[in-house]
């Protein structure tokens, strides 16, 4: 391959995943507009079930042959999946954006560090250890955090976390279907939530395309962008452009929610940043190369 061919595979692999950590927090923006008419369990629903669905039309995994395959990896990952997207929506209701997908990324950051055990890597546990008494309503402020939206976004990392471990099993066993199938599992925990909480309105036509919205840009689009940049980075790039995931959210959540971080908060966010490339790039084993869900 030519040098100006292997740039080219190379731009297109980071603009994808740029894009694709760009589209899941516009999905999550748009999904907190629905809160107040679906609440945040029905948005839940709303993003895994028509994900699954548009997956389920665009994938067809009935059509392939059913060799023997991991089917307990495959419902762990899935029902991982499906609690994590639920904690973290419920998280969004009290807390920002940008502060719940940092809190979150704690989960995957956590499950990276015990890959290594070299004295940098505390380095790295102490910085995040710093982002989190910044972020953490620990001090009796007036503007301290939700500790209701702390812990819902502190389960989702540990969600995420058990996604991750389980997504490479399911991923070894069921390949390009295991996102697919494990959605369709997900949708299976969310959309309980969604119609005791909703009922009726999930049914709304008027709140259809905001709700199609919430699932191709949280989960159809990102899936098959993360696809392209997967085959075409090293493990430890793509890790370390992951990492910049809290501070998109953060700026989505300005730009698009209106909401408003103070420099405390900022700092914390860029701890965790930190904290979360420079564990990327000194692990000795990739952790975070399967097709994530924030």
């Amino acid at each position: 391959m030519s040098s100006r061919s292997s740039i080219a595979q190379l731009a297109l692999a980071i603009g994808a995943l740029l894009i694709s950590m760009v589209s899941y927090q516009c999905g999550a923006s748009l999904a907190k507009h629905l809160f107040p008419l679906v609440g945040a369990q029905g948005a839940t629903a709303y993003r895994l079930g028509l994900s699954a669905l548009i997956l389920l039309l665009w994938r067809r995994p009935w059509r392939r042959s059913g060799s023997p395959r991991d089917w307990r990896a495959l419902w762990g990952y899935g029902l991982s999946m499906g609690a994590m997207n639920l904690v973290f929506y419920m998280s969004l209701r009290t807390i920002p954006l940008g502060i719940a997908v940092a809190l979150e990324f704690t989960g995957p950051l956590t499950l990276a560090m015990f890959s290594s055990r070299r004295v940098l890597d505390f380095v790295w546990i102490a910085l995040v250890i710093v982002g989190l008494a910044l972020l953490l309503p620990l001090r009796g402020q007036i503007h301290a955090l939700d500790p209701m939206g702390v812990a819902y976004a502190l389960a989702a990392g540990v969600g995420w976390a058990l996604y991750i471990v389980t997504g490479k099993r399911a991923g070894a066993s069921h390949g390009a279907d295991a996102v697919t199938l494990g959605t369709s599992i997900g949708a299976l925990v969310a959309i309980p939530f969604g119609v005791a909480h909703a009922g009726s309105a999930l049914l709304s036509p008027t709140l259809l395309p905001y709700a199609l919205g919430v699932a191709v840009l949280s989960s159809a689009l990102p899936y098959s962008l993360e696809m392209i940049s997967m085959t075409r980075l090293p493990a430890r790039t793509f890790s370390t452009l992951l990492s910049l995931e809290p501070a998109v959210a953060a700026l989505a959540g300005v730009m698009l929610l209106g909401e408003q971080l103070s420099s405390l908060q900022w700092l914390a966010i860029m701890a965790i940043i930190v904290a979360a490339a420079g564990t990327a790039l000194s692990v000795q084993r990739p952790t975070l190369t399967e097709p994530l869900a924030n």
